[in-house]
C-alpha cells in the first residue's frame, strides 16, 4: 500500500495519520473547496483500492458507502468493498442493490502507467469514460461525481462530455498532487443525464 512515487512528505503525513495512501488530501481538499459530499449522501467508489477516499468518505457522511476496484480492499469499518470490472453490466445491477439511491460517485482511479506520455492519457482519458458511464447509470438526479483524469490533448473531449451530464463541472488540481503531475480532477455536481 502507499504511493508508487516514493516517500515524500505527504505520504510519510498520511501514515502518520492512518489514511492508506496520500490519496486522502485529494478527497479532503476536494470536499473544502467544492462540498461534494453531504453528511447524509451514499457514496460510490469506483478504483477504491487501497481504500484512502473510503476512510475519507467514511468520516464525511452517515450514509452507505461501497467500494469497488478490480484488486481486493482491505477491509474497513462501516464500507462495503466488491472487486469487479466497471464494464461489467452484472457490476452496476450490484451496486444498484447495495446503495439506493446513489448521491455521489468518486473515483481516483488511474491505468498503471507505462511511462509512455500519450499512451497512458489515452488509457486514463478511457478509464474516465467507464467511470462516467457508470455514474450515469447509478446516480440519483442532482448527484455529484469526482473524477481523476490527466491533462494532454484528449482531455477536453472527456470534459466536454461530462458537461453534457452535470449542471456544474469545474476542474481542479490539488496540492497534494506530486510535483509536476498532469493529474487533474473534474468535479461534475448537479446530475441531470443527456441533454436532450
Amino acid at each position: 500500500m502507499g504511493s508508487q512515487w516514493g516517500k515524500d512528505r505527504t505520504y510519510v503525513r498520511a501514515m502518520r495519520e492512518g489514511y492508506r495512501s496520500r490519496a486522502a488530501y485529494k478527497l479532503l481538499e476536494i470536499q473544502e473547496r467544492h462540498a461534494v459530499i453531504r453528511d447524509d449522501d451514499n457514496i460510490l467508489d469506483l478504483g477504491a483500492a487501497p481504500g484512502s477516499w473510503l476512510q475519507v468518505a467514511r468520516s464525511l457522511t452517515r450514509g452507505l458507502i461501497v467500494g469497488v476496484d478490480l484488486s481486493a480492499i482491505p477491509p474497513l469499518e462501516g464500507v462495503t468493498t466488491l472487486v469487479g470490472d466497471l464494464t461489467a453490466p452484472a457490476l452496476r445491477d450490484e451496486v444498484r442493490t447495495l446503495l439506493h439511491p446513489v448521491n455521489v460517485v468518486i473515483s481516483d482511479a488511474a491505468p498503471k502507467l507505462s511511462g509512455h506520455r500519450s499512451y497512458d492519457q489515452a488509457r486514463a482519458i478511457g478509464l474516465g469514460e467507464e467511470v462516467l458511464a457508470f455514474a450515469c447509470s447509478v446516480l440519483k438526479p442532482g448527484g455529484n461525481l469526482v473524477l481523476k483524469s490527466f491533462q494532454g490533448e484528449d482531455f477536453s473531449h472527456l470534459l466536454s462530455e461530462v458537461k453534457q451530464y452535470f449542471l456544474s463541472v469545474r476542474t481542479f488540481r490539488s496540492t497534494a498532487s506530486r510535483k509536476g503531475s498532469a493529474e487533474i480532477y473534474i468535479i461534475a455536481k448537479n446530475f441531470v443525464g443527456p441533454s436532450q
